[in-house]
């Protein structure tokens, strides 16, 4: 897992294929985001940071 943040520039929409899953790293369940359309655009976030779909609303 990479630390660090890059901008991925200006890409079509066509091409953008975005998932969401609960996965576990380093033994704790986390959030992690990706645009499976594209290697290595993803982002991760413990998934206790997260916020439920039901309290973002």
């Amino acid at each position: 897992m990479t630390l660090e943040a890059h901008t991925a520039g200006s890409q079509p929409a066509d091409d953008s294929d975005v998932v969401a899953a609960v996965d576990e790293i380093d033994g704790r369940p986390h959030l992690v985001i990706a645009d499976i359309g594209r290697d290595d655009v993803w982002l991760s976030m413990a998934e206790r940071n997260a916020v439920s779909l039901e309290e973002w609303r």
